[in-house]
């Protein structure tokens, strides 16, 4: 096995620095850098937004989102858990529609036109039919006629979390599952039919391949938005607005958190969660670190899939008489 291979392979994962070992770049001439573009080229598709937690997609794909959605797509918000573990509530219930509400306010950030809650109780999920799980999905996908997906990477290793794994793997499943004529034939009696996903931007808080990076740098100030929005479990509450307080009070300041208290807030999660202090979220490069290693102001990373070139067809359109 050649260095290079070993380097990018499972097999070295153990042995190499936290710093290296987060992420594998496929080779620059393969890596796709995607930019904003004018206008609404993907007027007419449709995207879904899936995630365990409601802080998932801000966290990790909520200038993907944002920018995906100005540029014509039509979004939903797909939430597989209730969050019922997570979160600021005196009670279990009160917990659960904190974050209910969060996630509403979520998707009203990115610009998503609706909320889907499927209500598997968090950190549980490893507990359910994963078969059902993927059922629903396979309904959504046929029922919106999804175009488009984003969610974490069922290939990402080291995952914690049963909650995102075992939504990973039931998207994964579902989105190619969905185009089949035989499964789920009930569907069609109701109206549906087959629908595939035909692309396919994958996330992941541990190592990963990434094959493609998407400026966020227009939309950096929605996710934002989308993560202050996550007040009972995320980044959304008070966090700059008690710094600068505190600060305050030691005779400091500091400049990235702005004047008021709301500014404060909005600069912390942009300037200390999405980049100075983002490693004690992710262990990963912040936004603005991944921007900058492709002269972009901020930046997201993902393992991509989309429409494959058929050969066939090309080979016609080029020998055809």
């Amino acid at each position: 096995m050649e260095r290079r291979d070993f380097l990018q392979s499972s097999f070295a994962l153990p042995f190499m620095p936290s710093s290296l070992r987060q992420r594998t770049f496929v080779p620059e001439e393969e890596l796709v850098i995607e930019r904003s573009v004018e206008g609404q080229p993907h007027a007419g598709k449709v995207l879904a937004a899936i995630q365990p937690h409601c802080d998932d997609i801000p966290i990790f794909a909520g200038g993907t989102v944002a920018k995906l959605i100005s540029e014509g797509y039509t979004g939903y918000l797909i939430r597989t858990t209730n969050d019922d573990h997570a979160g600021v509530g005196t009670t279990p219930g009160e917990v659960i529609l904190n974050n209910e509400k969060d996630n509403e306010a979520v998707a009203q950030a990115l610009g998503l036109s609706k909320v889907y809650d499927l209500g598997y109780r968090n950190h549980r999920m490893d507990n359910i039919s994963i078969v059902e799980l993927r059922a629903r999905l396979i309904f959504l996908i046929r029922l919106l006629k999804i175009d488009t997906i984003v969610s974490y990477d069922p290939w990402g290793h080291y995952e914690e979390n049963p909650d995102h794994y075992v939504t990973a793997k039931a998207v994964e499943a579902a989105r190619w599952m969905s185009g089949g004529r035989l499964d789920y034939p009930e569907h069609f009696d109701a109206g549906l039919s087959p629908h595939t996903v035909s692309e396919l931007y994958y996330f992941a808080r541990g190592p990963q391949l990434v094959n493609r990076i998407v400026d966020i740098s227009r939309h950096i100030d929605t996710k934002v938005a989308a993560n202050r929005a996550n007040v009972t479990q995320g980044p959304g509450g008070e966090n700059g607005s008690r710094l600068k307080t505190g600060l305050a009070k030691e005779g400091k300041s500091l400049d990235i958190l702005g004047s008021t208290d709301e500014e404060a807030n909005l600069n912390y999660i942009k300037h200390i969660m999405l980049d100075i202090d983002s490693d004690r979220l992710r262990g990963i490069p912040s936004d603005r670190e991944l921007g900058e290693k492709y002269d972009l102001e901020w930046a997201e990373c993902f393992y991509y899939r989309g429409p494959r070139e058929s050969k066939l067809e090309r080979y016609i359109e080029e020998h055809a008489r």
